[in-house]
């Protein structure tokens, strides 16, 4: 009598099928596979060997905690292929006279995630064993043309998809600095930790069969990933006030957050700003295999009413104040692209997509901005799904600068290109900055860049006017002011006002050092025929990186004589004395003028951000990097003020460098001090990786520095 087939033992043939897989950066003893692509694996039997004619093999892949097949969480599949309707796939690669290697391929819709692989065996007329092979985690594939995240490069999918370290850029238009951060994507346990997160979301929560069953979606996904009302990863905080946590400028890298997430049972680590909550989306989506890169965009603009117009208000100094209405301009703003198709858009709105993970606005009720197709904020095709209208008016807004004095308000200027500039990311394979601002908009003041801002204008007006108070909000913000245009949808004219006669322009003598005085002239030009007398009131005040303003903490009053078509100067400075203690972490000075001519109401306004810059923490590694092998690295860094600075902690990270962060107690140092420590390490991955230091102090936090290391798999 035949005997039954029975299991004895399972090879997932992990350290194989991980390397075909693109996946052995995370584990090589653990299964991590990509849909829509073949893997192996080999069943091992007791007795005798698998018969073709007589046994029937059928795979179970179960995913989430109800696995159903009617909404594809469950698959049943069978050796001989004639099992159901299953898109899961089984074919015999080779049977031996106890084993047998098969090939399994999940399609390229499956929902991502853990997996357990189980197996029923039918013996001729016998009753049905059930074996469990073992768990796997499925994960999108950029490498397959089925699968909706695919990208046909593969530099571009080293870049967004492999290269675990980059650079965010911050500072502002005029002075662009690149942060060092490690991603870390492939690090231990990060897989686990973004499952963990897509379990904690408020969808799964509520359904968690219905979440599962979604999560073959790029756009569910990062929709989910980008909502900050569940346990969200992050605090923001703008406070200024980090006495409870880490200043956001501190942060380096994404695994050191994640890894305190993860450990203090999911509470949200204190604290991050927008380009910490981009660099941990980055993380979660190139984990789970979503091609993505962060994006800077400079002058970001935050327009909270949705009329694409961003009102600014100053005082008689030239001050800018805190808006009633809480439109800003951000000196930076950070977000992340994520590559996939939109089956849910017109054809033509696939690639790019802008997914904002900062919380700013609500979208469908939760704290969550995008995916908004790049292509589709280019076009100004602002009612296409998700939240193109607020990413449209990140860099494409229009500048309304009010003149507020004795109860009234009057326009100074309306500015039509001073919002998004210099839209930046990190370059493909290599490090330089590569500007994408035209793939987010047409040249500013040309033809068609005025063209889809009316386009966008019109869109946002119908969709109000569709709105379910129809009269309200066609006239609430339509209230004129000093005679002047009404401030609503409506394109507000230009006036004759607005051809300047005299130019007024801020200079910087010296590159703006921390803890050096600023140096710098204003330049007045009349272009006109006529003599003109100025009364010029200048104050510089800090700002953090959202555009709010702190109190002004210097001023002056010139008063300049110009004759017909003359340029004069007036020269400033502001002593570190006097900036030192009203410095916000973002280290952003403006400084501002207010020029009124003596008879006439013209009043004309000019400023400039100024970022001071610190020396950098310069890295030198010491001898060959090698797998395995011992590595000095020196860490130079320096103390770049004229005065004592106490509690200063030096932090190293780098991926497959440092098994975790690395944090050096320094304590004071001296006026001026230069320093040096050397750190022992053991590479544990070959290949192209990145050091990343930060020093902090109670006087400064975030003095960078980085050094790419190509490590060696032997000698």
């Amino acid at each position: 009598m035949e005997q039954g087939l029975e299991v004895a033992l399972t090879d997932l043939q992990s350290s194989w099928n991980n390397v075909r897989h693109h996946t052995e950066e995370i584990s090589s003893d653990r299964l991590l596979v990509r849909r829509g692509q073949a893997f192996n694996i080999t069943l091992y039997f007791r007795k005798r060997g698998f018969q073709p004619g007589l046994d029937n093999i059928i795979f179970v892949a179960e995913t989430g905690p109800l696995p159903d097949l009617s909404n594809g969480t469950r698959a049943l599949f069978s050796l001989a292929g004639h099992h159901g309707p299953s898109p899961w796939i089984a074919s015999l690669e080779t049977n031996g006279a106890s084993s047998l290697e098969v090939s399994l391929c999940a399609p390229p819709t499956a929902a991502v995630g853990r997996y357990l692989l189980k197996v029923h065996i039918d013996c001729f007329q016998k009753s049905v064993t059930a074996y469990q092979l073992g768990e796997f985690i499925l994960l999108f594939n950029p490498w397959c043309p089925g699968d909706s995240v695919y990208l046909d490069s593969e530099p571009q999918r080293q870049e967004y998809v492999v290269n675990d370290y980059g650079f965010i850029y911050q500072g502002n238009k005029n002075w662009i600095r690149p942060c060092p951060w490690n991603y870390g994507q492939f690090e231990e346990n990060i897989i686990d930790i973004c499952l963990e997160l897509l379990d904690k979301s408020l969808n799964f929560q509520i359904d968690p069969a219905t979440d599962c069953a979604l999560r073959g979606s790029p756009v569910y996904i990062s929709r989910v990933i980008n909502s900050n009302d569940d346990n969200g990863v992050l605090n923001g905080n703008w406070s200024e006030s980090y006495l409870d946590g880490i200043n956001p400028a501190e942060w380096t890298g994404s695994v050191a957050i994640l890894k305190q997430w993860h450990a203090t049972g999911c509470q949200p680590v204190r604290y991050g700003q927008c380009w910490v909550f981009a660099a941990i989306m980055c993380t979660v989506m190139r984990c789970l295999g979503i091609p993505t890169r962060v994006i800077t965009n400079f002058d970001s603009g935050h327009d909270t009413d949705g009329n694409l117009i961003i009102d600014e208000y100053y005082d008689s100094t030239g001050r800018i104040l805190e808006n009633k209405k809480k439109d800003t301009v951000w000196n930076f703003h950070v977000w992340n692209e994520c590559w996939m198709a939109r089956k849910d858009l017109p054809p033509g709105y696939g690639g790019w997509q802008v997914l904002d993970a900062t919380p700013q606005e609500t979208s469908n009720g939760l704290y969550c901005c995008g995916p908004a197709s790049v292509r589709a904020i280019k076009e100004g095709e602002v009612d296409l799904n998700y939240d193109t209208a607020f990413a449209f008016s990140m860099v494409n807004a229009d500048c309304m600068s009010w003149l507020v004095y004795g109860g009234k308000e009057q326009k100074i200027h309306r500015d039509t290109n001073t919002v998004g500039n210099f839209i930046s990311t990190k370059s493909i394979q290599s490090d330089e900055r590569d500007d994408i601002t035209e793939n987010y908009k047409y040249i500013e003041g040309s033809p068609q860049e005025r063209l889809v801002f009316m386009r966008a204008l019109q869109k946002l007006k119908a969709r109000r006017s569709e709105g379910p108070h129809k009269a309200d909000s066609q006239h609430s913000t339509a209230v004129p002011l000093n005679g002047d245009s009404p401030r609503s949808l409506h394109m507000p004219s230009l006036r004759p006002s607005d051809i300047v006669q005299v130019s007024l322009k801020f200079q910087l003598l010296d590159p703006p050092n921390m803890g050096q005085d600023i140096r710098f002239v204003l330049l007045a030009l009349n272009m006109s025929l006529q003599f003109k007398d100025l009364k010029v009131n200048l104050s510089a005040q800090s700002l953090l990186h959202d555009g709010s303003p702190l109190p002004p903490f210097w001023q002056d009053t010139a008063f300049i004589t110009l004759s017909p078509e003359e340029a004069k100067t007036h020269s400033c400075r502001i002593p570190y004395s006097q900036y030192s203690q009203y410095l916000s972490t973002d280290k952003l000075i403006r400084i501002s003028a207010l020029g009124e001519e003596k008879n006439s109401p013209e009043k004309i306004l000019v400023d400039k951000i100024i970022t001071l810059a610190y020396p950098g923490i310069m890295i030198n590694v010491l001898g060959a990097a090698i797998v395995n092998q011992p590595l000095s690295i020196q860490v130079l860094f320096s103390n770049p003020l004229s005065e004592h600075v106490a509690d200063c902690v030096l932090t190293v990270e780098g991926s497959g460098l440092f098994k975790k962060q690395q944090r050096v107690l320094i304590g004071v140092l001296k006026p001026q001090h230069r320093a040096s420590i050397t750190l022992e390490t053991v590479p544990f991955k070959s290949g192209q990786r990145q050091i990343q230091a930060n020093l902090r102090s109670n006087k400064f936090k975030d003095i960078k520095g980085y050094r790419n290391v190509y490590v060696d798999l032997r000698l």
